[in-house]
């Protein structure tokens, strides 16, 4: 296995899971997080999916951001996620590895629909 180079990655995803009950944390959580970290630094806020879309078991929605802001961004999503489970991963261009292989997980582990990244 040759090792890939941090260079490879575009950016990050962070995807911020929720369900009917917990949505009301998840828009606190993205409330202060554009707050915070507003696009004008580098960062995407996506749309709100309240069902399961893509590989994701629950609803979500995503904070894109780029490699620089990582060491800001997760450590303040750990403490601020007050109990949901974030799901963050690189994009280097290689969904599979990227979803399967590099993530990183804030709260419990779900079980992503890999299925749909082949």
């Amino acid at each position: 296995m040759n090792p890939l180079d941090i260079s490879a990655i575009a950016d990050f995803h962070a995807h911020v899971y929720y369900d009917g009950s917990t949505k009301p944390v998840a828009e606190r959580l993205r409330a202060l997080a554009e707050a915070r970290f507003a696009p004008e630094r580098g960062t995407t806020f996506g749309r709100w999916h309240d069902a399961p879309v893509g590989p994701h078991p629950t609803g979500s929605f995503q904070i894109a951001f780029a490699p620089a802001l990582f060491g800001e961004i997760v450590p303040w999503l750990a403490l601020n996620r007050d109990g949901l489970t974030v799901f963050i991963h690189p994009n280097t261009g290689d969904d599979l590895p990227d979803h399967r292989d590099r993530a990183i997980w804030l709260g419990q582990q779900a079980t992503l629909d890999l299925d749909k990244l082949k």
